[in-house]
């Protein structure tokens, strides 16, 4: 049997949907009352004390929904507390405090209770408050992963950088993968970070979180990134608008460079790689838990690590903006944010 917590009632408080309806729909998100999951194996139950919305969400609400037409509950990262642990759970007990992406293909954290497995799951940062602490998870497994395991970036020590001649180019740099991106690459590595960013308030967030340099994205980048006359790009971080730049990506790097993106370009042709042997990497932080990969706690190992960076003081909290209570109409407000294209590091919410 799963140990549990006292004071269990028997609902919780959830923000779900049945159709896919514009955002601006009062009924596109709306609060329910659900049944308490139940834990076993090597899932943990956490009671949700904050969340953080991505474009996943949105990009889910929009296009996918429950087949019996009961309601979906999206949301993927949170922060919250151990309040039940299944028979075979290991590295956490009650009342830790935990952070989290969880399973494309379970429950999203828009709830106030949610089973995630252990081995996706990391400790909170003591530093952070629960909100701020939300803002990491998602974009943290995305960043790394796309650094150290897709571009095969050089991982340093961050009390001993050494500079290397490594040219990375971050476009879309302003976001929320690309705010904690910039810090890994500064914080661990000794490449030189080219970030894309138009506005002023953009440009001033990239350079505070890690950017070398900044250019113009709504400009040609090749003139730009010559004048630098800092060498060849070795490795792009495609964060959005692959498909406009793919030619451009060919033309800035070195031979046997590498490319990774993490959004949804349709086709474009690949061909264009091969001249200068360059690689193309698709970076999708679900793929360990949708696929119950043999590797799984890697996840758990690195969001660990990004703790102890923060509470070192070398990452910082990528929150852009807390938009108070997790609530329906808290939770379209964030979503329309994000569909317009205008937010500036995460949104956060925080208590139910």
């Amino acid at each position: 049997m799963p140990k549990l917590i006292i004071n269990w009632k028997t609902n919780m408080k959830a923000i779900g949907y049945t159709s896919s309806l514009p955002i601006s729909d009062e009924n596109s998100l709306i609060d329910i009352e659900l049944p308490n999951p139940i834990t076993s194996g090597r899932d943990i139950l956490v009671k949700v004390n904050a969340i953080a919305v991505n474009p996943v969400d949105y990009k889910i609400r929009q296009n996918v929904v429950s087949t019996d037409g009961s309601f979906k509950v999206i949301g993927w990262d949170a922060v919250g507390e151990v309040a039940a642990v299944g028979n075979k759970v290991s590295q956490f007990k009650l009342g830790d405090k935990v952070y989290y992406a969880g399973d494309l293909n379970r429950q999203g954290s828009n709830a106030e209770y949610q089973l995630v497995d252990e081995r996706i799951v990391g400790f909170k940062p003591n530093s952070l408050s629960d909100a701020d602490a939300a803002a990491l998870p998602l974009t943290t497994i995305t960043a790394w992963e796309l650094l150290f395991e897709h571009l095969s970036i050089k991982q340093q020590n961050p009390d001993a950088i050494q500079k290397t001649d490594e040219v990375i180019l971050v476009v879309g740099a302003a976001g929320g993968v690309g705010s904690i991106l910039l810090q890994l690459a500064k914080t661990l590595t000794g490449a030189t970070i080219i970030a894309t960013a138009s506005r002023q308030s953009s440009q001033d967030w990239v350079k505070k979180l890690g950017a070398d340099y900044v250019v113009d994205h709504t400009q040609a980048l090749q003139p730009q990134i010559e004048a630098l006359s800092i060498g060849q790009v070795t490795h792009v971080a495609s964060l959005n608008g692959s498909p406009k730049y793919m030619d451009t990506y060919t033309e800035l790097l070195a031979p046997f460079g590498k490319i990774a993106l993490i959004d949804d370009p349709g086709a474009f042709d690949i061909t264009l790689l091969k001249a200068k042997s360059l690689s193309l990497h698709w970076e999708f932080m679900f793929a360990r838990a949708m696929h119950q990969s043999t590797d799984m706690m890697e996840q758990s190992r690195l969001l660990n690590r990004v703790s102890e960076l923060v509470d070192k003081g070398y990452i910082q909290t990528t929150t852009g903006k807390n938009l108070g209570l997790i609530n329906a109409a808290n939770l379209r407000a964030a979503h329309a944010e994000l569909e317009s294209g205008s937010s500036i590091g995460k949104i956060v919410l925080q208590g139910f």
